[in-house]
């Protein structure tokens, strides 16, 4: 299976294009506060010069699905990646909002939090988004952390989740570990930011070239390949 793979913290068109060039399949927006957060117009103009194939998708915190459905009409994007407390009742006022113009649907769950509370007010409703995220942030960081959530310790979880969902993983991920999250987890995708940045918000395109390397040669290995004791 090819493995999706998201640049996300997109914040030029400059990054935007060399994303593509490397053949990231998606690229993230962030409208959330953060230092890599992103205008709408600014957004707008990069999504133009991008192929019809590439998926937009723009990252959102808490924000009113009438907002949110506006920015990403307004932006041309092709998706929404929900990254606060959004509900499968937010879920479904967004599909209604949309209407015939079916967007895609990504909600990010805290490994950390989904290890003692379970996926909360989405358990059971998996099914209401296209797919789910597991990332290592928290309520005061909620993504971009840098870091990687504990993947032992996480791997039942993760497994049962695939059976329901597609699942991306996410934090902390960069060239030399996105391939044991591969071999470990066999992911439907993959999403970075911080592991390819020279500093935030600035890609470092020689990273990006590496990390999607790193993830296509993954992509051929055999299931539950050696994981090295420092990407857990």
């Amino acid at each position: 299976m090819k493995t999706w793979i998201k640049i996300c913290g997109t914040t030029n068109l400059a990054d935007a294009l060399a994303a593509v060039d490397a053949g990231a399949d998606a690229l993230g927006f962030l409208f959330a506060d953060s230092r890599r957060r992103v205008e709408l117009e600014t957004v707008k103009a990069i999504v133009a010069e991008l192929p019809a194939n590439t998926e937009k998708i723009g990252v959102f915190v808490n924000e009113p699905a009438e907002v949110v459905m506006k920015v990403a009409r307004d932006a041309g994007l092709t998706g929404v990646q929900l990254h606060g407390d959004e509900s499968p009742k937010y879920v479904n006022e967004l599909r209604q909002i949309s209407g015939d113009n079916r967007i895609k649907v990504l909600k990010s769950i805290s490994a950390e939090a989904a290890q003692s509370q379970g996926l909360g007010s989405f358990s059971g409703c998996e099914e209401c988004v296209d797919v789910l995220m597991v990332d290592s942030g928290n309520v005061i960081m909620r993504g971009g952390t840098g870091r990687v959530f504990d993947w032992l310790r996480s791997s039942d979880f993760v497994m049962s989740l695939q059976q329901r969902s597609p699942v991306v993983i996410a934090g902390g991920l960069d060239p030399q570990n996105v391939g044991a999250a591969i071999c470990l987890f066999r992911p439907w995708g993959v999403d970075v930011v911080t592991g390819v940045e020279k500093k935030f918000g600035k890609k470092d395109h020689a990273k990006v070239r590496s990390f999607i390397a790193a993830v296509r040669a993954a992509d051929q290995l055999p299931s539950g390949a050696p994981v090295e004791d420092k990407h857990l």
